[in-house]
C-alpha cells in the first residue's frame, strides 16, 4: 500500500503503471505479421509502432503511384473515346461522299452511253460522208469558200466528238478510281475502329483492376494505421501519455492508489512509475521529491541517475529502489519510446 503522501498546489499525476525491474531492449525485432496482432507483447510495442508506421508509408506512397496510374489510364481511355468519335465521324463523311460519287458515277455512266452511241451514229455518217468527192462538195457548195467551210466543219465536229468521248471516259474512270479509294479508306477506318473498340475495352478493364487494386490498398493502410494508433495508444498508456479524466480533488495524506504487485501491462515486475505535470506540462519528479536514501537496481549506469531536492514525500516506503530515471536515460536513447525520454521516475520497494 503506498503511504500517504502530500498533495501541493502542484498537481502530480501518478501513473502506476508497471515497466519492469528489468529493462532490456528486444534481442530480435518484431516482424510485421506479430504486429498485425491485437494483443502485442509488452516488449515489442515500441518495434511495432515503427514497423506499422513503415508499413503505412510505404501503402500511402503505393496508393500514390496507383492513383497516378489510373489518372493515366483515364486520360489514355478518354483519347481513344476521341480517336473512336473522330474515326466514326470520318467514316460518315465518306459514306456520305460515296453515295455522292456513285450518283454521280451513274449518272455520268448514262451520259457517256448516250454519247457513244450518239458519236457512233456520227462516225458512220462521216464515214458515209468520205465517200463524197470533193467534187461532189464543190457541186453542191455556192463557192469555193463555202466548200472550204464545210469540210473544216466535218474535221472540227470529229474531233470534238473524240474530245467529248475521251474527256468523258477519262472522267468515268477517275471517279470509279476515286470511288475504289474511299471504299478501301473506308475499311481502313472500320478496321481501325474496331482495334480502337478493343483498346477502349482492354483500358476500361485495366482500369477496373487498377481500382480494385487502390482499394484493396486503402483497405490495407486503414487497417495498418488503426494497428498503429492501438499500439501508440498503449504505449503512451504504458508511459504515462494517456488520456486523463478529472474525477476529484485529493488531500494530504489520502491514499489514491496501490502498487500491483508482479508483472502486468508493459513491465516484467513490481514498480510505480511517479510523474509529474504541472500546467500541462510534464516536470521532472526530483524537483519535487525529498532528498532520500535510495538504491539504482540494477545500477546507476543502467537506471539512469536521480537528483531527488524538493520538499514532497516519496510515494512508497524505504527501501527504495530506483529502475529508471527521469529523461534520456539509457534505455530512451536505445529508442524505446522512438526518440522521447522516459517521463517519470520508476521505483519499487525492496522491503
Amino acid at each position: 500500500m503506498l503511504r500517504k503522501i502530500l498533495l501541493p498546489a502542484i498537481f502530480a499525476v501518478v501513473s502506476l503503471l508497471i515497466l519492469g525491474l528489468s529493462i532490456t531492449r528486444p534481442i530480435s525485432a518484431a516482424s510485421l505479421e506479430e504486429c498485425e496482432k491485437e494483443d502485442l507483447p509488452a516488449d515489442k510495442i515500441s518495434e511495432c509502432i515503427e514497423v506499422l508506421s513503415n508499413k503505412v508509408s510505404e501503402l500511402g506512397e503505393q496508393k500514390k503511384t496507383l492513383a497516378s496510374q489510373i489518372a493515366q489510364f483515364d486520360s489514355q481511355i478518354h483519347l481513344t473515346q476521341l480517336k473512336i468519335a473522330d474515326a466514326q465521324a470520318t467514316i460518315d463523311k465518306l459514306e456520305k461522299e460515296i453515295g455522292v460519287l456513285g450518283f454521280r458515277i451513274g449518272y455520268i455512266t448514262d451520259s457517256v452511253e448516250r454519247l457513244e452511241t450518239l458519236l457512233k451514229q456520227r462516225i458512220v455518217a462521216t464515214y458515209q460522208q468520205s465517200f463524197v468527192s470533193n467534187l461532189e462538195l464543190i457541186l453542191t457548195s455556192k463557192d469555193f469558200s463555202d466548200f472550204v467551210l464545210r469540210v473544216q466543219y466535218l474535221k472540227q465536229v470529229q474531233e470534238n466528238d473524240r474530245k467529248i468521248l475521251t474527256n468523258l471516259q477519262e472522267s468515268r474512270s477517275n471517279y470509279a478510281n476515286e470511288k475504289d479509294e474511299r471504299e478501301e479508306k473506308q475499311a481502313a477506318i472500320e478496321e481501325n475502329k474496331e482495334k480502337l473498340l478493343g483498346l477502349k475495352t482492354s483500358l476500361d478493364q485495366q482500369k477496373v483492376e487498377k481500382q480494385v487494386l487502390l482499394s484493396r490498398t486503402q483497405s490495407d493502410e486503414s487497417r495498418y494505421q488503426r494497428l498503429l494508433a492501438q499500439a501508440q495508444a498503449e504505449l503512451a498508456v504504458a508511459f504515462g501519455g494517456g488520456q486523463e479524466t478529472f474525477l476529484r480533488d485529493v488531500k494530504v495524506g489520502e491514499k489514491i492508489g496501490n502498487v500491483i504487485s508482479g508483472p502486468s501491462a508493459c513491465s516484467t515486475g513490481t514498480h510505480l512509475h511517479f510523474e509529474v505535470h504541472k500546467n500541462g506540462s510534464i516536470e521532472d519528479p526530483s524537483n519535487y521529491l525529498s532528498s532520500t536514501s535510495f538504491q539504482y537496481a540494477p545500477n546507476e549506469s543502467e537506471a539512469g541517475s536521480i537528483n531527488p531536492h524538493g520538499s514532497w514525500p516519496w510515494p512508497i516506503d524505504n527501501p527504495i529502489n530506483i529502475s529508471q530515471g527521469f529523461g534520456m536515460t539509457p534505455y530512451a536513447r536505445s529508442g524505446a519510446y522512438n526518440g522521447n525520454p522516459h517521463f517519470g521516475i520508476d521505483m519499487y520497494n525492496s522491503g
